[in-house]
């Protein structure tokens, strides 16, 4: 490991990737992509060795402008993968460019791709594949410098078996036959190289904007995310112009582990969005969010993800404000900070409290493992902290847009976070003394909750919480038909409420699945809460609808906390269906999952 990154072999001080060409054939019966890249290199002092990152790759050859080089590949780490070592012929000096190809395949277990069979798609007639790279999966499909903080371009050409479709984190160029072009021309991390490969359709939304899906569900999605373009153009609005051209969503199977991955040019999405009323299209704003936090201003290691994560929480509540008022973003701020709560409270169950740190020290440790809302929530509560201390979003909003010029295309630490606010405010001295009052280290450096209570706009959880209060102390009069006027968070908040008084009272849980009809709700962040406060409640009779709920989405935001909640009620159970149904999860939430219930 080295100093720039915690969590890669790479020697990105002595020299920097540049640019990579991809060529890839994948084969779907062998469960592998195979091909090679060439690296465009670039010396930053005097070197005779380039140190890659990999994981379970077979190398078959390296060369440099045609001379076959020497390479050692070390010992398998579990949590790193392999040093890739490659012995240059002569010295290359400081400013001089490398052309490096490797010729290589993928392993069937690359943790960074999931092969779908046709019975696990959507349509059952064509067999799928999708990545997910980040944080620290790339490495598994392609030999490289596998950190946030080496920004490269990108080109590739992908051969796919006939009748299917690919697509990738870049800008379609054309296709001969079944061999597809792609071009990248805005430097990303590795983290953002993506792939899809199946039978797609596109449905345009917007000017900039194709909604992708097998043809089955494209129809939904195209719905679904019909208002994709007031995101952009909020999101423009309050930053800079959006400099990636389009702006296409990718609608995965239901074993995509995450809400959304804002891979460029091509967002992918679960389908647990799709509840039929674009209630959870926020998710969306998110991802758009990222188009300036996190692809143009990067996280130089994953150290720092807050920077990543936190700013792009603060710019999709942002938008969400602009487009629904300020009621539906502080709510939002609300369930953000129930979910922290969450999140700290299963580290200090593991006995991981430093697991919550804003900036948590990761030598030796895999950035997954301290994956959680952390980053999310507790850098967004420090950006508000800030707005509010500094003088409101019309002194704020101009530092935001002025990172994101400062910034843009490069890696930063928090420290060059930190620097840069500083010299955007020096030209008051007021602003400077109120900086100055702010406990870094504490935000920084130290577990547990954020130290500031932040105030939100809780206009739209009282009535959540007045229909909690009645249920859980059982009033003569409950007004039960309030809870379908509830918008999606409304509903989320009040199980969560619920979850907080301890509720076991069978018999209430009984009456509000039958008042609320829960078992048709489509919305799976209102069913993933009402199951949780069973499971809390210990109430048995909805156990065969979890084991259906988490054995039919991927998404790790639900299926995690419904694996351990249901490891303290039924542990045997837990086990057994995770075993049954492991190979439908993708790699990284089937290791997560197996860690949580200790196989």
């Amino acid at each position: 490991m080295t100093d720039f990154d915690p969590s890669s072999f790479s020697n990105v001080n002595a020299i920097v990737t540049k640019h990579s060409q991809l060529q890839w054939q994948v084969d779907f019966d062998r469960k592998v992509i195979s091909g090679h890249v060439i690296h465009t290199l670039l010396a930053l002092q005097d070197t005779q060795v380039v140190v890659l990152d990999s994981s379970q790759l077979t190398i078959h050859d390296i060369s440099a402008n045609g001379s076959p080089l020497d390479f050692d590949v070390s010992p398998r780490d579990e949590k790193f993968g392999s040093k890739l070592t490659i012995h240059l012929q002569q010295v290359l000096e400081k400013g001089q460019q490398l052309l490096l190809k490797i010729a290589y395949e993928t392993a069937p277990t690359a943790s960074a791709v999931q092969w779908l069979d046709p019975a696990q798609t959507v349509g059952k007639k064509h067999p799928y594949l999708f990545t997910q790279c980040q944080p620290i999966h790339a490495r598994s499909i392609v030999p490289c410098q596998d950190s946030p903080g080496v920004k490269i371009t990108y080109e590739a050409s992908v051969t796919v078996p006939n009748g299917l479709t690919a697509l990738m984190s870049a800008i379609p160029q054309s296709n001969s036959g079944n061999t597809f072009h792609f071009k990248q021309p805005t430097t990303i991390p590795s983290y953002l190289i993506a792939l899809v490969v199946g039978n797609l359709k596109g449905i345009k939304v917007g000017p900039r904007s194709t909604v992708w899906s097998e043809p089955e569900s494209v129809e939904a999605g195209a719905w679904e995310f019909a208002e994709t373009e007031k995101f952009i153009a909020t999101g423009e609005a309050l930053l800079t112009p959006y400099e990636w051209g389009t702006y296409d969503l990718l609608l995965l199977p239901s074993s995509f582990p995450y809400g959304g991955m804002e891979n460029p040019n091509l967002t992918f999405v679960t389908p647990t969005l799709l509840a039929g009323d674009r209630s959870l299209t926020d998710v969306v704003a998110h991802e758009i969010a990222h188009s300036w936090m996190g692809n143009l201003v990067t996280t130089k290691n994953w150290e720092h993800f807050w920077l990543n994560e936190g700013f792009t929480v603060f710019i999709e509540r942002k938008i969400v404000g602009r487009l629904h008022g300020s009621a539906a973003a502080g709510f939002s701020a609300m369930i953000g900070h129930r979910n922290l709560r969450n999140s700290i409270d299963h580290f200090d169950e593991i006995k991981k409290p430093e697991y919550t740190c804003l900036c948590p020290k990761l030598h030796g440790i895999d950035p997954d493992d301290v994956f959680s809302s952390v980053p999310y929530e507790k850098g967004f509560n420090l950006l508000y902290y800030l707005e509010t201390i500094l003088g409101g979003a019309s002194v704020f909003e101009p530092y935001l847009k002025a990172h994101v010029q400062e910034f843009a295309h490069k890696a930063i630490t928090t420290s060059d976070f930190k620097q840069f606010l500083y010299r955007f405010f020096e030209k008051d001295p007021s602003k400077k003394q109120i900086l100055d009052t702010v406990d870094w280290d504490t935000w920084f450096n130290k577990p547990g909750m954020p130290i500031v209570e932040n105030k939100f706009d809780d206009s739209l959880a009282v009535a959540a919480e007045e229909l909690a209060n009645a249920v859980a102390e059982q009033k003569p009069e409950i007004p039960y038909a309030s809870f379908k006027g509830f918008k999606s968070g409304q509903k989320v908040m009040f199980f969560e409420k619920l979850r907080d008084k301890s509720l076991s009272n069978d018999k209430i849980l009984a009456t509000l699945d039958k008042e609320f009809d829960l078992p048709s709700v489509k919305n799976a962040e209102v069913k993933f809460v009402w199951f949780m406060l069973c499971l809390a409640a210990g109430y048995k009779t909805v156990l065969p609808q979890v084991v259906n709920f988490v054995t039919s989405v991927g998404r790790m935001k639900f299926v995690r906390p419904i694996y351990r909640s249901l490891n303290k009620v039924d542990p045997q159970l837990a086990r057994d269906t995770f075993v049954k149904h492991r190979t439908f999860y993708h790699p990284i939430c089937s290791a997560m999952v197996a860690k949580d219930l200790g196989l």
